[in-house]
Formats: C-alpha cells, sequence, structure tokens
C-alpha cells in the first residue's frame, strides 16, 4: 500500500512516500538491513558533535527482549505493535559530555538521527512508526537507564503488511489519506504569524 504526499513542491520520493503504518508484513529485517539503519543514524547531525542518541533494539527473534520493549507501550499501540519484524527506545542525553551542562538540543539531534534511520529505511523498503504512547519511567526502570538520560520514543519497524490484519478503527486510520498544515501556517517572515512571501 502506497500513501504518497500531495507536495506543494518537487521532493524527493522517499519523503514523498514515507508514511506510517500500523500494519506490518511477517518479513524479518535481515541484520546487515538493521544495521544499514542504523549506520545511517549514526551520521546525523548535531550540536557540537555531542551524537547525544542511543537505541535499544530487540528483534522478534529475541523474544525476551521484544517482549520487554513491547511492555512498555500502552495498550493502544500494543493493537498492532507486535506484528513488527523490530522494536527499538530512542534516547536522548540530555548532557553535554564536556562539562555536564544541559543539552537543550538533545531531543532535536536524536530526531535528526531517527529521521536518518527512517529514510535510510525508505530506501531498502522499510518502514517505521514513532510512538510517544508508552510508560516512559517503565522504560527507564526496566532498562536502567542513567539519571542523565531520557526516554524519547518507541519505534516500531518493519515491510508494510495488509492494512486487514488491523481492528477496524485502526484499518481507517490506515487508509485514510495523509494531511499537513499548508506553508503558510508555519512559514513565516518579518513577525510571528506573517506569512512569508517565500510561500
Amino acid at each position: 500500500m502506497q500513501k504518497v504526499a500531495q507536495a506543494s513542491y518537487p521532493i524527493h520520493d522517499f519523503i514523498r512516500q514515507r508514511w506510517s503504518p500500523r500494519a506490518f508484513a511477517d518479513r524479518a529485517i535481515t541484520r546487515t538491513e538493521l544495521g544499514g539503519l542504523l549506520e545511517a543514524a549514526r551520521w546525523a547531525p548535531s550540536s557540537s558533535n555531542e551524537q547525544p542518541w542511543s537505541f535499544i533494539v530487540a528483534t522478534r527473534d529475541n523474544k525476551t527482549e521484544f517482549e520487554k520493549l513491547f511492555s512498555c507501550l500502552v495498550p493502544g499501540n500494543q493493537l498492532w505493535a507486535g506484528a513488527a519484524p523490530v522494536l527499538m527506545l530512542s534516547i536522548a542525553h540530555m548532557v553535554f559530555e564536556e562539562d555536564n551542562s544541559p543539552n537543550r538540543h538533545a531531543f532535536h539531534d536524536v530526531g535528526l538521527a531517527v529521521e536518518n534511520l527512517i529514510l535510510q529505511g525508505m530506501s531498502i523498503g522499510v518502514f517505521t512508526h514513532q510512538m510517544a504512547g508508552f510508560h516512559v519511567d517503565k522504560a527507564r526502570e526496566l532498562f536502567a537507564l542513567p539519571a542523565d538520560y531520557e526516554p524519547v520514543a518507541m519505534i516500531a519497524l518493519g515491510y508494510p503488511g495488509d492494512p486487514n490484519t488491523l481492528p477496524d478503527t485502526l484499518r481507517k486510520r490506515e487508509l485514510a489519506a495523509r494531511s499537513r498544515k499548508g506553508l503558510e501556517e508555519f512559514v513565516f517572515a518579518g513577525r510571528w504569524g506573517q506569512r512569508s512571501p517565500e510561500v
């Protein structure tokens, strides 16, 4: 299934075709493919080259570790995410290594790393679905995260599957058209809320 973005300007096909499925095929992601996704994340830009991202990764082949990550999800995400062949937890280091001062860009930089991972996935047909719906404190405890590390998002990865495997409410969301705000709603010039003439 494809859900191609109706872009106002020309953009790369990986971006036009990217979306966040809930239905995943019963097909494993190989170790080489997964390594390539994480390698792409590795090369993301970051403030002061701090690279504040970490990932806890589990494949369905490793039932114990997969179940640990799965148990952190809220029930609504557990309805579908267990079918993904890979689950991840992204984590941000919230202080700079050099002087232990707060890194207010950490979440931003983790997002850049994940976007690299997403685009690498698109190049081989692997899709991702990021989830805010998880128990942060449980994840922190289960994985013994140090105090200066913050769970950011859970991520399901896999090849797109059949939407008919989903419950009715989720299937409708899966099949719905993608939508985004218009550029004029968030691109400003001169002052807040004043539409930029560039768009």
